[in-house]
């Protein structure tokens, strides 16, 4: 193989990929980078079977071929290289790949790329895929209002993924870990599949697709799923995950159809009151903090026996009866920084029913979270 590319587009296809490759790989093949250069395309694809990105670039090709490379050692060489272009050969002799940009010259030994899981494109198939088309933004947008709220802990995989459904009306997408609940839904006119879409996605594999969507202006992204499998297809990026197995559960149940009381708060305001107030109830097992909802204000207090107590007063305008609730301080913050709103609504019924809280400006997203008992 002999090739010649521009080092940031090398560079940036190495960036891409490079967060597919396995940390602690099983099978030495799975820590490199496999590099397939033919038609004056340079495809670079890395997977650790959970998670597969393919990312192909312009290059000038002398020799086809395919390699594998260290992972870890290539992303870091190209990162540094000098000079604007850089020419990658391999030698028929030994397994050593020669890697030259300005006055640099670097040896890598590669690894048997005949042994590397190589990508083959959902979108290539044609029988028992389905698909869908949706903008960038709108993606991007479901996955940072939601999966923020998915379970860390792999007792209960289903809950570590946020399911992402198709309905008539919208596409929607819902991560729960049990005590709260994000649901984001989006009104989009970009869909163009007539198949019904249920699918749970791992959260990492979410958050690594809302890193590699950052297009300044919103670009299609094509979605195709088949049962144990979904990918990604958008400008030069493919990406592909395997799915989680499972019932994922009926959300609609637990968001309360009304609320006893409800009280609008300024977002800002409120964040930093309970972020300060949260310093004091991070060292206790729960760390709960009270909220006591007037008609013009919302009491926000923490008590930790060892370190101290805080107390803090934000303006609310309350409608309906007063309530004193206590929460998890860490499952209101993240909904504060996610919310996307001057104002919200906080809404209650009982201190031991689910509350919900929501943007003004945006009825189409909803926050169920469950309050925590105390003495």
């Amino acid at each position: 193989m002999k090739i010649t590319c521009a080092k940031d587009r090398l560079n940036h296809a190495v960036q891409t990929v490079q967060k597919a490759v396995a940390a602690k790989a099983t099978l030495p093949i799975l820590s490199g980078i496999y590099l397939s250069a033919q038609d004056n395309k340079l495809e670079l694809q890395a997977t650790d079977y959970e998670i597969g990105i393919s990312c192909t670039i312009d290059a000038e090709v002398d020799i086809p071929g395919q390699i594998v490379l260290s992972g870890r050692y290539f992303q870091e060489l190209v990162k540094r290289l000098p000079g604007e272009s850089v020419e990658i050969s391999s030698s028929g002799e030994d397994r050593t790949i020669k890697i030259t940009a300005g006055s640099s010259q670097f040896n890598l030994l590669s690894l048997p790329a005949e042994e590397f899981p190589v990508l083959k494109s959902l979108f290539d198939k044609t029988t028992g895929i389905n698909s869908l088309t949706i903008k960038d933004n709108v993606l991007r947008d479901l996955i940072k209002r939601t999966v923020f709220a998915c379970a860390t802990e792999e007792s209960r995989p289903i809950f570590t993924g946020a399911l992402l459904e198709l309905t008539e009306q919208d596409v929607r997408m819902v991560a729960t870990n049990t005590h709260r609940l994000a649901l984001k839904k989006s009104l989009t006119e970009n869909t163009n599949s007539s198949n019904a879409l249920k699918i749970v996605i791992p959260s990492k594999v979410l958050n690594e697709l809302a890193r590699l969507l950052s297009s300044e202006l919103p670009v299609d992204i094509s979605i195709c799923w088949e049962k144990n499998k979904v990918a990604f297809n958008f400008e030069d990026v493919y990406l592909e995950s395997r799915l989680i197995e499972g019932q994922y559960p009926d959300y609609n149940r637990v968001i309360p159809p009304d609320f006893g009381t409800i009280a609008t708060i300024n977002t800002a305001l409120f964040m930093d009151a309970v972020e300060r107030v949260s310093l004091m109830a991070k060292d206790g097992e729960y760390n709960v903090i009270k909220f006591q909802f007037n008609p013009n204000e919302v009491i926000i207090t923490s008590n930790n026996p060892d370190i101290g107590k805080a107390y803090e007063s934000v303006p609310v305008t309350t409608e309906g009866t007063d309530i004193t609730i206590a929460f998890n301080a860490k499952y209101v913050t993240d909904i504060l920084k996610n919310i996307g709103s001057s104002e919200l609504y906080f809404s209650l019924n009982t201190p031991l029913s689910p509350a919900s809280i929501k943007p003004t400006n945006d009825d189409n997203y909803t926050y169920i979270i469950t309050p925590v008992r105390t003495n």
